[in-house]
């Protein structure tokens, strides 16, 4: 075969070396299609992939490991695109200088977002390598079909990724020319591979920031204020600095911090330092945060609003407050970071979700260019959402560049992780509903008041602890409800149901007594626990099987489809009635526009303590194409578990000074005798969008315990969580009413 029809054949074998191959004028002509994910962000394939020449894949992206499974299902996903086997994969993540900037590991988005940019580097890579191999075969690249990175000609002869393209640059752009493969010819999406990460975490081998030890190293301890916002008015450093071990005491206005060789040692110095430092304290604390929510000034946004075609005046009115307290990630293992400065290059190992825009504020909070700091992420043990992670990455630093040449280790305690930790909103919801004859609704008025629920580095030092303290503080930015509806403090406050009438309304206090942050699933959990409730409530009033109810005021066929698959899977139908147990139901979807998810869960209420007890609980989702379904149960029922916990147990307690939840006494969580069996049922669209679940569950779970809890008592529980304590208090007052 000539050389010219070879390479007329391979031009016609694949559209990825046409478009690489086309001069100026031809590209000019060709509207671009729009690349998925964030490789519109970062289209070149080089930040994505490297073909090495020992034969490893090395995948890059700049989502993090947060026990959610995503390297794993990322590397299927690039496994089935380049027809590689996942065991030859290579994956680097959120390495501030190797992998693109993907932003923050957050918000349910990272398969949508950096699945689909993986999915569809690698399908144009191969597309390339199978083009360079048609060339170097001299045969048409229909006729290759590739094996583990060999690409094989079926009359014979092969040639390998890296025997083409091995350690070099492949110097191409993604073109959005290239179809992904259909979802009949995929090997490795859609199935339950097991986490890569997981392995090294089951037999204890160091995996955590927690467990790095640099040969350099040495540790920091920071000593905090006793009360939020207190300042530091004097401090006497000369014995402490004499103590063992002492290498150095660092203090810049309000920031006071320890170093020394070992960990103990610096222990102990800190709590010297904190028997000698005077502070003066801040402002008092409101006492009832949802009565300070509702009394404060707001910024008023109507985010949805229907008007309704007909006139005809309800039948009936029904209305009803919600509250959510304060509550904490509470992170298993306290924050922790490690950072060292070599006179140029500041380089942070950190377990913060945000590496990119944590680096670039602790850039800006020492002066450095964005260039000068490293940032890597490793992995923390526990959290989904805005914990101590990037506050401890800053002290680490600060204390670094203190001490040059030196890997400073700075491990909160768990006070510190307790007291000092951004913690999720407190929020007030209201809800009115005007309902016809047969107790459908007609007029649907809801409205909420909240703090941020984001108030991230965002690459601004002011968002720190640190940037906060310093003798030439950083200001905070102006807290703000970012984004779109159904964002922030307003996520999910908008219903998925169709009623005739409806007005949605976010009062946004942008004040904050108590530091606040994104906590998974953010106003999420508040909103759909008051919407699903008060579904419940609407539904009982109109003598209607709770089911039933949502059904019909549903048009989205998915929606119908999880509450169906949920229900059925549960026994709702077939529930079998004892004493003291309850049934309950709820819905949402994520955003209304992520993963669909429903919730049924059987509660027993012991009648002497009024403790409730989750007996066992039915998930049902739709998360679109599934790419590892048992990462996408782990997902599912952790969010369920977790959120369970947060609705059982978990409130912020305070007085009028500090914070008072200090350890697990005064912080209790969901125990593992406590938890209940979970079945999750998977609805897979392997031709559907990915959709992102990881906070899915977070808002059905209260209020199907709420309401499995009604069910059983006929108590009616529109503050979380729902304790014992609260329960005997709705007896109480249930008895003097009657």
């Amino acid at each position: 075969m000539s050389a010219r029809v070879s390479r007329r054949s391979v031009l016609q074998g694949s559209l990825v070396l046409a478009f690489s191959l086309a001069g100026p004028a031809l590209l000019a002509q060709t509207s671009k299609p729009r690349l998925p994910g964030d490789l519109a962000r970062t289209p070149g394939l080089d930040a994505w992939l490297r073909i090495g020449a020992d034969g490893v894949v090395t995948l890059m992206t700049g989502k993090v490991e947060l026990g959610q499974g995503i390297l794993t299902a990322l590397g299927q996903l690039c496994a089935d695109e380049l027809d590689v086997e996942p065991s030859r994969l290579r994956i680097l993540s959120g390495d501030t200088r190797v992998c693109p900037p993907e932003g923050v590991t957050a918000g349910s988005m990272s398969i949508p977002n950096a699945g689909a940019a993986v999915r569809q580097a690698s399908a144009e890579v191969r597309a390339l390598l199978v083009s360079l191999a048609a060339e170097r075969l001299r045969v048409p690249a229909k006729r290759l079909r590739v094996q583990d990175g060999t690409v094989k000609n079926t009359g014979g002869g092969a040639v390998t990724y890296w025997a083409l393209v091995g350690g070099k640059r492949l110097n191409r752009e993604a073109t959005g020319a290239v179809a992904p493969k259909p979802a009949s010819q995929r090997r490795h999406a859609g199935k339950p591979l097991p986490r890569v990460d997981l392995p090294a975490k089951l037999t204890g081998e160091p995996r955590f920031v927690q467990d790095l030890r640099p040969d350099t190293l040495v540790h920091g301890r920071v000593v905090r204020a006793p009360t939020p916002g207190a300042s530091l008015t004097e401090v006497d450093t000369v014995k402490v600095s004499a103590m063992p071990g002492v290498l150095k005491v660092v203090r810049d206005g309000d920031f006071l911090g320890v170093i020394a060789t070992r960990e103990w040692q610096a222990v102990k110095a800190a709590a010297a330092l904190a028997l000698v430092a005077r502070w003066k304290e801040g402002r008092p604390l409101p006492v009832d945060p949802h009565a300070w929510l509702l009394s404060q000034p707001t910024q008023d946004t109507v985010i949805h609003r229907v008007e309704r075609p007909t006139d005809v005046a309800p039948e009936r009115m029904l209305e009803a407050t919600y509250r959510r307290p304060y509550q904490m990630h509470a992170s298993i293992g306290p924050s922790c970071a490690v950072a060292a400065w070599d006179g140029s290059t500041l380089t942070v190992d950190t377990h913060s979700q945000s590496v990119f825009e944590t680096s670039e504020a602790i850039a800006k909070l020492l002066g450095l260019s964005k260039d000068q700091v490293h940032g890597r992420h490793v992995e923390g043990s526990g959290c989904y959402g805005h914990n101590g992670a990037d506050d401890v990455a800053a002290d680490a630093a600060l204390l670094a560049r203190a001490l040059p040449g030196r890997a400073v280790r700075v491990q909160w305690s768990r006070e510190d992780e307790h007291t000092q930790e951004p913690y999720g909103a407190a929020m007030v919801t209201k809800v009115r509903a005007g309902v016809d004859v047969n107790g459908d609704v007609l007029d649907w008025d809801y409205a909420l008041w909240s703090t941020s629920h984001g108030t991230r580095p965002g690459g601004e030092p002011g968002n720190l602890l640190a940037g906060r303290s310093l003798a030439k503080p950083f200001r905070q930015p102006t807290p703000r409800n970012g984004g779109p509806p159904n964002y922030s403090a307003d996520r999910n406050a908008i219903p998925l149901y169709a009623f005739p009438g409806q007005q949605v309304t976010t009062h946004f206090v942008t004040a904050m007594p108590l530091r606040v942050s994104s906590m998974r699933g953010l106003g999420a959990y508040a909103n759909v626990f008051s919407i699903e409730s008060f579904m419940d409530e609407l539904a009982h009033a109109a003598g209607v099987d709770p089911a039933t109810y949502r059904l019909r005021q549903l048009q989205d066929a998915r929606a119908k489809a999880v509450i169906a698959r949920a229900t059925e899977r549960f026994g709702w139908n077939r529930f079998e009635r004892r004493p003291h147990h309850g049934r309950g139901l709820a819905f949402a979807r994520y955003k209304n526009l992520a993963t669909y998810c429903a919730v049924c869960l059987e509660v027993f209420v012991d009648p002497a303590t009024h403790a409730p007890r989750v007996v066992r609980a039915v998930i049902a989702a739709d998360a679109g194409e599934v790419v590892n379904p048992d990462g996408l149960a782990n997902q599912l029922e952790g969010g369920l578990l977790q959120s369970l916990s947060w609705s059982l147990k978990e409130a912020v307690r305070h007085d009028a000074r500090r914070i008072l939840s200090r350890d697990w006494e005064g912080y209790p969580i969901l125990t593992f005798s406590e938890a209940p069996s979970v079945d999750v049922q998977l609805i897979d669209r392997p031709e559907e969008p990915f959709l992102g679940a990881g906070e899915a569950s977070q808002g059905p779970t209260p209020a199907a315990l709420a309401n499995a809890v009604f069910d059983a008592t006929g108590l009616r529980v529109r503050d979380l969580p729902v304790t014992p304590e609260r329960l005997a208090a709705l007896r109480r007052a249930q008895g003097a009413g009657q």
